[in-house]
């Protein structure tokens, strides 16, 4: 594992278009199929990270609860399986399932989604409202393995924020989790 932190796009990017495979209904979506008319939350995850692992109970349970204010949360794992086998789209499936994620858990065969977003590490989260502007970009929250619980609190102030139709805090901390694995 090597620690990195995000990148950090900047605020007012528009998010790349892309169309990948969903690991769990094996069906070939697009950003443009899945966005929201509310907020659409990309992240980039894996199965093996520590830092993913950290947060995927939270992210279940705020992803359900914003799903239901029509929040559209898209998972992309973007790791080469080639050295790490455990990110690959079988068992994502498999981890997706277990967990319950309640958003598509898409497979970049290429990395070419992780870098149009200039996504570094895992997970690397991205909030765009309604015209798919970036609004919030880096940390789920500022919690660590073995270093507190994770909430969310960061996104959650972010999507309130673009629910409540104010303005979203422009003040933000990169996340920080391990390098996606390139090839």
């Amino acid at each position: 594992m090597s620690l990195t932190l995000s990148t950090m796009m900047p605020l007012g990017t528009t998010a790349p278009d892309f169309t990948l495979p969903d690991t769990i209904s094996g069906a070939d979506l697009s950003l443009t199929d899945l966005r929201s008319e509310v907020a659409t939350v990309v992240l980039f995850i894996c199965n093996h990270c520590p830092f993913v692992h950290h947060i995927n109970s939270a992210l279940v349970d705020l992803a359900t609860r914003y799903k239901a204010q029509g929040v559209q949360f898209i998972a992309i794992s973007s790791n080469a399986v080639e050295d790490y086998p455990q990110d690959g789209p079988e068992l994502m499936q498999k981890t997706a399932q277990q967990l319950g994620y309640p958003f598509p858990y898409l497979y970049d065969a290429t990395q070419a989604v992780a870098k149009a977003y200039q996504a570094t590490c895992t997970p690397d989260l991205f909030v765009f409202d309604e015209q798919l502007s970036c609004v919030y970009r880096g940390r789920f929250d500022a919690t660590r393995p073995h270093m507190g619980i994770a909430t969310g609190a960061d996104l959650s102030k972010a999507l309130d924020a673009i629910i409540s139709k104010t303005s979203v805090n422009d003040i933000q901390h990169p996340s920080m989790g391990c390098n996606i694995k390139w090839r």
